[in-house]
């Protein structure tokens, strides 16, 4: 029973095929990442600009409005390249248009717009990935964002992050494993949003191709709590590894680009509660490489079980992040401090930085 509902079909997050629009698409950051999302394979084929006056942009059609381009096109999906103050107006124009999938980058989207841009989504059907998102992919078919090549490669491992660099970083150091992602989607780490992980898990567990999952969260909101009682409630079949960053943070500080606060009820409560769910927190701490290859081991050793193992991640205000894996529960504390853990090492930000990573998410 447990493996038919957890191997159920369902339809798929994303069709690696689905037509895409730019909203922004004229813009400096538009033209930039449409031109990387393109020569990744995706099928951009038009772009949005209301108070622009060019016709194309390196061959793509530019339409004054949403629903010209839907209309004239065909396309079901956007990426939304605007400031975030015109998030709002952008998701509205969408959803009117008939997109279904809505990808929002910025970062500082107003908690009110937030919450209105909610609300729309659900009642129109529509599925929002953002705010504060590096996007998603299917590796080698389809970039929604600005993922960074070389972070992407086709494998077993379903993701699902809040951080887009420590997303980065962790699944870099996967490929250079040999572990590759069968999609990896960005949920932002604002605490209202479109896709929350627990939205995200039914199609990872029903997706073939994915052989394991691996969460990248961080302290604010009950997220990763949520999931746990998701995973209880789809009897879980698939081995669900997660990090949640900034353990030590003080409860109630904000912090970090998506103004997340310290944890919202106790450290010591929200480990007891993750204890009573399929999730299993293992007391080891061990670097980033320990980390992958573990994990490694346990995908292609096809060693599959139903729980998760939880990396705790403290982010400390000097950056050196501490990693927590264990293959036992009983296993000793060792604290493992790594300069090479800092998200900011100089061969992954060089790899990055001379790739298509550019964060900037203004037009």
């Amino acid at each position: 029973m447990r493996a038919a509902v957890a191997t159920r079909r369902v339809t798929p997050f994303v069709d690696p095929d689905v037509k895409v629009i730019i909203q922004g698409m004229t813009g400096r950051t538009g033209r930039r990442h449409s031109e990387l999302m393109r020569a990744y394979g995706t099928r951009i084929v038009g772009g949005v600009s209301p108070g622009g006056n060019v016709d194309t942009v390196d061959g793509v059609p530019i339409f004054k409005t949403c629903a010209d381009a839907v209309a004239t096109t065909g396309a079901a999906a956007s990426v939304a390249m605007v400031p975030p103050l015109a998030v709002l107006a952008a998701i509205q124009e969408a959803i009117a248009a008939g997109i279904k999938l809505i990808v929002t980058i910025a970062e500082g989207l107003p908690v009110t717009d937030a919450v209105r841009a909610l609300e729309a989504v659900r009642a129109a059907g529509v599925r929002w990935i953002g705010p504060s998102t590096p996007g998603l992919a299917i590796p080698g078919r389809l970039k929604l964002g600005f993922l960074p090549n070389v972070s992407l490669v086709p494998g077993p491992l379903g993701i699902m992050a809040k951080s887009g660099t420590l997303s980065y970083e962790v699944c870099h150091r996967l490929v250079g494993r040999n572990l590759g992602q069968s999609l990896w989607v960005g949920v932002g780490g604002d605490l209202v949003k479109g896709t929350r992980f627990a939205d995200v898990l039914p199609f990872l567990l029903a997706d073939p191709d994915t052989k394991a999952i691996l969460v990248i969260g961080e302290i604010g909101g009950s997220e990763e709590e949520e999931l746990a009682a998701a995973m209880r409630t789809l009897n879980c079949a698939k081995p669900v590894y997660a990090l949640i960053a900034g353990r030590t943070a003080r409860e109630g500080v904000t912090m970090g680009a998506g103004l997340a606060r310290g944890l919202d009820h106790s450290d010591a409560a929200r480990l007891a509660f993750l204890m009573a769910t399929p999730i299993i927190l293992a007391a080891g701490l061990f670097k980033v490489g320990d980390l992958t290859g573990h994990l490694g081991d346990g995908v292609r050793g096809q060693a599959f079980v139903a729980c998760a193992v939880a990396a705790v991640l403290d982010d400390a205000r000097d950056r050196d992040l501490r990693m927590v894996l264990g293959r036992e529960r009983d296993e000793p504390n060792v604290v493992d401090r790594h300069a090479d853990l800092r998200l900011g090492c100089a061969g992954l930000a060089r790899d990055l930085h001379s790739g298509d990573l550019c964060r900037g998410t203004r037009a």
